[in-house]
């Protein structure tokens, strides 16, 4: 199955598949008609104050997807990417629709990932955490 990301302006396209909307409003100006949507899970978009932090901007990538990933471990969320891999499941492809102008640095690309399996290892691995743990010691250089 096929996840294609697109900006919520952007015509509808028979091959877009099931169309979801991951934003928390839906766009000014563009008609719900025009839109097509199988879904609306506003619930996964990031929090305002997220948002207003990441500004789009790169450089802050890596760490908004932390903040957001941390985001999604609620309740209320996990209950819409539960929906989200239904709807995922149930069609050929899909679409996710969001305002952001950026599609590669935007919520809509993690969710993409976590539909496809690509996922970040958990914090809690590794031989730094293991030693800030007490279970091994850290090596020291010699």
């Amino acid at each position: 199955m096929a996840i294609l990301l697109k900006h919520t302006c952007d015509p509808a396209q028979a091959e877009d598949g099931a169309r979801v909307l991951v934003d928390q409003k839906r766009p000014r100006g563009v008609a719900k008609d025009s839109l097509r949507l199988n879904g609306w899970l506003p619930v996964l978009a990031p929090s305002d104050a997220l948002m207003q932090w990441f500004g789009e901007s790169p450089a802050r990538w890596r760490s908004f997807r932390g903040k957001y990933l941390a985001e999604l471990c609620n309740e209320k969320a996990v209950e819409a990417l539960n929906k989200l891999e239904a709807i995922a499941a149930s069609e050929k492809q899909m679409t996710l629709l969001t305002s952001e102008e950026d599609q590669e640095h935007s919520h809509a690309r993690i969710l993409r990932d976590l539909l496809e399996g690509v996922k970040k290892p958990p914090a809690t691995s590794g031989p730094a955490r293991a030693a800030a743990s007490g279970r091994i010691r850290a090596r020291r250089p010699r």
